[in-house]
């Protein structure tokens, strides 16, 4: 019985709530009044919070490595390689103001892929491009990068490429 009680409240209540709602709808929409004769409001001013410069996060920028090479890639983009390629079992890879120090990856396809998943920056070589990945957000940050000697026609400086083919 108590139950049946409550459900016929809560059917009242829900009944008179719509009622209630859609007369206070339809009040407020034939009593507007055009805007144009309302006095216009002074914007609110934002409130600024002025913070002290933080050297440490300001420190964070790091310094291109002396003898890297400049990459050039699509849509602007560009990182700078420390390292050779061809002989080399980490490179550092400065990407947006910051240093990665990309261990070699073994890999069964000839391209160079060095890669740290520490910070989750993957570097892939192949003889016509490289390609910048960013494992944590599974994007890719650059594409089509070159050297400058590539864009002239030279290989990557790849360790495929390294390998003399009339040694054989």
């Amino acid at each position: 019985m108590k139950k049946l009680m409550i459900a016929a409240v809560i059917g009242a209540l829900s009944t008179t709530m719509l009622s209630v709602a859609t007369d206070a709808a339809a009040q407020t929409a034939t009593t507007t009044k055009p805007a144009a004769s309302a006095a216009p409001k002074k914007p609110q001013p934002k409130r600024l919070i002025k913070r002290k410069p933080n050297p440490a996060k300001e420190a964070k920028v790091d310094p291109v490595p002396e003898g890297a090479e400049k990459w050039s890639c699509n849509e602007g983009q560009a990182f700078e390689l420390k390292g050779d390629m061809k002989r080399d079992q980490i490179v550092t890879v400065h990407w947006a103001n910051k240093n990665y120090n990309l261990p070699r990856e073994a890999t069964t396809t000839g391209a160079d892929r060095f890669h740290d998943a520490a910070t989750g920056m993957d570097l892939v070589v192949i003889p016509t491009k490289a390609m910048l990945f960013s494992d944590k957000d599974s994007s890719r940050l650059a594409d089509e990068c070159k050297t400058a000697a590539m864009q002239q026609g030279a290989p990557a400086p790849t360790q495929s490429n390294a390998i003399d083919k009339t040694s054989n």
